[in-house]
């Protein structure tokens, strides 16, 4: 079974960061114009600034941006995606592994002062999700609460 991969980047990325990401794990300090474009799988945290047009065409995977100056929303193409805050223990503990991971790999300064403080920075984040994702989710954890096949839920939520 092919297992997908982790990236971690200390600095900025260019345009079309993680454009068709399928299943990778990723962290990086910025990103320009278009990130996460298409994207149907896989986590990316972004601990700095973004560039315009996020997540146009994001069909799957999530993504979690720190806006500490809320400017977020004007730069994200809402078309596909709701942004929700992290509210999860399983959205928290994504994040701050991603971000373990990444000072592990990289040393980064960035990452480093967000898990420091991350009672204080926590609210900062952003989740970025598909809204068609986001059902077809939560379709499958309803299905295996009541003991259905996920092959089901998944159709389910496939037709509305």
């Amino acid at each position: 079974m092919e297992q997908p991969g982790e990236a971690y980047f200390r600095g900025v990325g260019g345009e079309r960061f993680c454009v068709r990401n399928s299943g990778a794990d990723a962290v990086v300090e910025g990103v320009g114009d278009h990130g996460c474009e298409y994207m149907t799988g896989g986590r990316v945290v972004i601990i700095g600034k973004t560039g315009r047009n996020f997540a146009a065409g994001m069909s799957g995977g999530v993504a979690y941006v720190f806006d500490p100056n809320h400017q977020f929303p004007q730069l994200c193409n809402l078309e596909m995606v709701d942004l929700d805050k992290i509210e999860t223990p399983e959205d928290e503990d994504a994040v701050v592994g991603l971000l373990t991971r990444h000072v592990q790999h990289t040393g980064s300064t960035v990452a480093t002062r967000l898990l420091e403080g991350w009672s204080r920075y926590r609210a900062d984040f952003v989740k970025v999700m598909p809204r068609d994702y986001k059902a077809v989710l939560k379709a499958i954890a309803h299905a295996r609460q009541a003991g259905l096949p996920e092959e089901q839920a998944i159709m389910e939520a496939a037709h509305g």
